[in-house]
């Protein structure tokens, strides 16, 4: 099969597409021949050697993948060939076949696109886990979204209005607020032209958002922090902008709030049932039209470099694919 391998550390145009050995199924696995696969910032991360979890090289990057079983290993029974499975990889995404944990594997949707589908699991499933899980917003709260026209920033924002919560977006262009706003955004920030603690001010009436959502990290961090409500719960998700923020401690006392840390692929294989359930929650959002993931280009196996450099340069709205 063909496979997207990492040999050494550093930018999107060192990866190569190579001719590798085909995966098996071992106990407790699942082989699936891939017909799509998300891309997500850690992909740009884990191939500079910048995220918290270093595979050993070579590898091969890519962490969502929708796709058809073509073996299963001993002990699997949730499963079996021919069926359409979305799956949380962690690696080897990017390449026509992958083997996966039998626990990352669910069946997926009818009627789901695997375009769709690929781009659901981290994306979503990310931001369930913080918005929904870590962070326990409510309806007639407001949530606060930096980085919302990214992947996860979206279905913050969606997932907040499933909710009945009332959210904020805040992006670095006009072009892309618009698309907050097509995606349920009541309100929008834009934090490279618009001063951002004044506006949260303004939009605020000056008490501040409950839930802030933060995808971006870098200079906005703290003046976030600082314009959050009373016993306001901060999501710290990843650091898009590339800078991780020193937080001075004394505001959250100040603020009695909560500093929350957000790391999905760790939740979901610790906590497979409640990460299950938020899956089956979210495809029941998606069944009412509650969520419309948005998927702004396709790329083929040959493009995945180019696809993670788009992702690098924050070029990309909402989802990206690879079809291998």
């Amino acid at each position: 099969m063909r496979a997207v391998i990492c040999s050494q550390w550093g930018g999107p145009e060192l990866l190569e597409v190579k001719d590798v050995p085909d995966p098996v199924a071992g106990a407790g696995e699942v082989l699936i021949d891939i017909q799509a696969a998300g891309v997500n910032f850690p992909d740009v991360l884990i191939i500079q050697k910048k995220y918290q979890m270093q595979p050993p090289l070579p590898f091969t990057p890519g962490a969502e993948i929708a796709g058809v079983v073509r073996a299963v290993g001993e002990g699997v029974s949730h499963v079996k060939p021919g069926d359409s499975v979305i799956a949380f990889a962690g690696l080897g995404g990017f390449a026509q076949a992958v083997s996966v944990k039998a626990e990352l594997v669910m069946p997926m949707p009818p009627g789901v696109p695997f375009e769709l589908a690929a781009a659901f699991s981290l994306a979503y499933g990310t931001s369930w886990h913080a918005v929904r899980d870590r962070a326990a917003l409510k309806a007639g709260e407001t949530m606060l979204v930096l980085g919302a026209a990214g992947g996860v920033g979206l279905a913050a924002v969606e997932i907040g209005k499933a909710i009945g919560a009332r959210v904020i977006a805040c992006a670095g262009s006009d072009e892309k607020l618009a698309v907050c706003r097509q995606h349920g955004a009541d309100e929008t920030i834009n934090y490279d032209s618009e001063d951002l603690r004044e506006r949260i001010k303004a939009l605020t009436g000056g008490k501040g958002p409950d839930v802030i959502y933060d995808a971006v990290g870098g200079k906005y961090a703290e003046p976030a922090f600082r314009s959050m409500a009373w016993r306001g719960r901060y999501l710290v998700v990843g650091f898009a902008a590339g800078d991780i923020p020193n937080l001075p401690l004394n505001l959250p006392l100040l603020k009695g709030a909560s500093l929350v840390g957000v790391f999905w692929g760790e939740f979901a294989k610790r906590e497979p049932k409640a990460n299950l359930a938020g899956m089956m929650e979210m495809m029941g959002w998606m069944r009412e039209g509650k969520l419309k993931p948005l998927i702004s280009k396709t790329y083929s196996l040959d493009e995945a470099p180019q696809a993670l450099a788009d992702m690098a340069a924050r070029k990309v709205v909402g989802k990206i694919v690879i079809k291998p």
